[in-house]
Parts: C-alpha cells; structure tokens; sequence
C-alpha cells in the first residue's frame, strides 16, 4: 500500500510572557476546590479520578499543601481554531530538542506552557531560534 504523506508547515507564532511565578499543586481528587485557588486573575483547575490538579500564583499556595513552585508562564497568542494541526508540537518539539521540560494546558481559546524558572530563559532562546516571537517578558 502506497500512502502519500503530505509534510505539515510549521506554523510561526507568538508567545507572550504570563507576569508572576506559578506553583502547580495536587490535592486529594475529592477535596473541595480550596479558596485560595481563585486568589489573582490567573488559575487553572481540573479534576481527575485520580487527583485535583490547580495551578495558580505560587504566593496564595499554603505550605502544607503538595506543590512544586518556580513556574514560568507563557501564553501562545491565539485563538486558534480546533481543526488547527501542529500548533503545540511547534513549540514543544524544539524545547524538548533542547531537553527543556515543560508543562501544558489549554482552554478553549489557547495554549499556555509552564517552564521551571531555572530554565525559562534557554527555553526562550530555544523558541526565538525556531522561529516565534516572543513578546513582553517581565
């Protein structure tokens, strides 16, 4: 069988630096969604079977809670629409090139990707050198 593969253009894009430093937490997948979580302008929460996931402002998370912090965020200018293919591979395939580990997560507009603190700078020489802009970094 003969299959033809068509190549897919990676896309240039524009990513924006989220102001602050993010902590992502775990607590019991059937713990009450904590007040805290809400706290700034800028939070994610999921739930799972397994666990409830929250990222948000490392400064509201309290110390007895499980937590990693010293996140980055970067936002990638959206929107883009569903059927659009390639959108995260075209950041994530050069960082992860560049050994650079990453988290992800998207709402219904964008994508947004969390770097440690230790290693946002190289990610952004990574992604520059690939191609997108990157734009207001605090």
């Amino acid at each position: 069988q003969n299959r033809h593969k068509e190549s897919i253009t990676i896309k240039k894009l524009l990513l924006s630096s989220i102001p602050g430093r993010f902590a992502i937490c775990q607590l019991n997948r059937k713990a009450k969604i904590p007040d805290w979580a809400f706290a700034g302008e800028f939070f994610f929460i999921s739930r799972t079977p397994d666990e409830l996931s929250i990222i948000c402002y490392e400064r509201y998370v309290p110390s007895e809670t499980q937590f990693m912090a010293g996140w980055r965020g970067l936002k990638i200018e959206g929107p883009f629409d569903f059927n659009e293919i390639g959108v995260l591979a075209a950041i994530t395939a050069p960082l992860a090139q560049a050994h650079i580990s990453l988290l992800t997560f998207s709402t219904y507009d964008t994508d947004y990707i969390l770097l440690q603190e230790s290693q946002f700078d190289g990610a952004l020489i990574t992604l520059e050198a690939a191609g997108h802009e990157i734009d207001a970094i605090d």
